[in-house]
C-alpha cells in the first residue's frame, strides 16, 4: 500500500509544471516582458524591426504589476523585460538576490515639479505643500529632483533610498506629503507643486518641456532599462532586439506617444 501511495505522489510532483526552471526559447524567438501602456507599444514596433531585419519572432508578455517581470524572468519564464530604471532594477536585486542584469537604456521619461499656482520655484511660500509620490522608489527619485531645483537637502549618501526622513535642510518649512503617484495630477489643485511621472503627467493634459516648473534631462539615472538573466548577456537575439529598440522607428514611435518628451538615453 505504501508503494502504491509512494508511486502515485511522484506521478503527481513530476506532473507539475516546473516554473523555475529556466525555459530555452527557440533558435529565432524572445519572451519579452512589458508593463501595459507606451512601453509595451514601443516594444511592440521594436518587435516588427527585429521580425524584418532579423527573422527574430518577440513575443510580448504584458503586465499590470510592477513586481512580476522581474520575478518571471529570474525563474525563466521571460528572456528580457523593459519596464524598470536602474534603482528598482537594485533594489530588486538587493531584496531577492536575482541573477539580473542591465544590457540597454532606452527612454529617459523625465519626472517634473509642476504648479498651477505659482509661476517659477522663487515664488514658493514658505510652509508650501509638495506632493511627491508614495512608492519607494518614486519617493527618493522626487526627493532627489527637489534635492537637484535646490528647495531641499538630503543626508550625505541618502539618494537610491531617501525618504522624507532623509531631509536635512528645509530652509522653505515645505510640507512634503506622500501620494500614490497615479494619484497626483487630480490633486494639483491642493498643492503648491506636485512631482509628477511624465507617465501621468501626459494624459493629464500636462506637457513635460512646457509646463514644468523644473525637469530632469538626459542625464537622469532613471533611464529605462532592457534587463536580461546574467548568462544572456552575451545572446545574439538579445543584441538584435537592442539594435531593434534602438531603431529609427522605436524613436518616431517614442515621439508620437510621448508628444516628444521622451528623452534617448543611449
Amino acid at each position: 500500500m505504501r508503494k502504491i501511495i509512494f508511486s502515485i505522489l511522484l506521478g503527481v510532483i513530476f506532473s507539475l509544471p516546473l516554473t523555475a526552471c529556466h525555459r530555452s526559447s527557440p533558435k529565432d524567438e524572445l519572451q519579452v516582458g512589458t508593463i501595459s501602456g507606451p512601453e509595451t507599444e514601443l516594444m511592440q514596433v521594436a518587435a516588427q524591426v527585429a521580425q524584418q531585419r532579423y527573422g527574430l519572432k518577440v513575443h510580448i508578455i504584458e503586465f499590470s504589476d510592477y513586481a512580476i517581470p522581474n520575478v518571471a524572468l529570474n525563474e525563466g519564464s521571460l528572456d528580457a523585460n523593459m519596464f524598470q530604471h536602474e534603482a528598482y532594477l537594485k533594489n530588486t536585486i538587493n531584496q531577492r538576490h536575482f541573477s539580473l542584469v542591465a544590457v540597454a537604456k532606452t527612454f529617459v521619461y523625465p519626472m517634473g515639479i509642476y504648479s498651477k499656482k505659482i509661476k517659477s520655484l522663487q515664488e514658493i511660500p514658505v510652509g508650501a505643500l509638495v506632493l511627491i509620490p508614495n512608492d519607494p522608489t518614486n519617493e527618493a527619485r522626487a526627493l532627489l529632483l527637489l534635492q537637484k531645483a535646490n528647495l531641499i537637502t538630503l543626508k550625505s549618501g541618502d539618494n537610491e533610498n531617501a525618504t522624507v526622513r532623509s531631509i536635512q535642510n528645509n530652509d522653505k518649512k515645505l510640507k512634503i506629503k506622500e501620494m500614490d503617484a497615479a494619484e497626483l495630477p487630480r490633486t494639483l489643485d491642493d498643492a503648491i507643486l506636485a512631482v509628477i511621472n511624465t507617465n501621468y503627467a501626459i494624459p493629464a493634459g500636462l506637457t513635460p518641456q512646457k509646463d514644468a516648473l523644473f525637469l530632469e534631462d538626459k542625464h537622469s539615472p532613471y533611464a529605462n532599462l532592457l534587463v536580461v538573466r546574467e548568462g544572456d548577456v552575451n545572446n545574439p537575439k538579445i543584441k538584435q532586439l537592442i539594435e531593434s529598440l534602438h531603431s529609427e522607428q522605436v524613436k518616431q514611435k517614442a515621439v508620437i506617444l510621448f508628444h516628444g518628451q521622451a528623452i534617448e538615453a543611449w
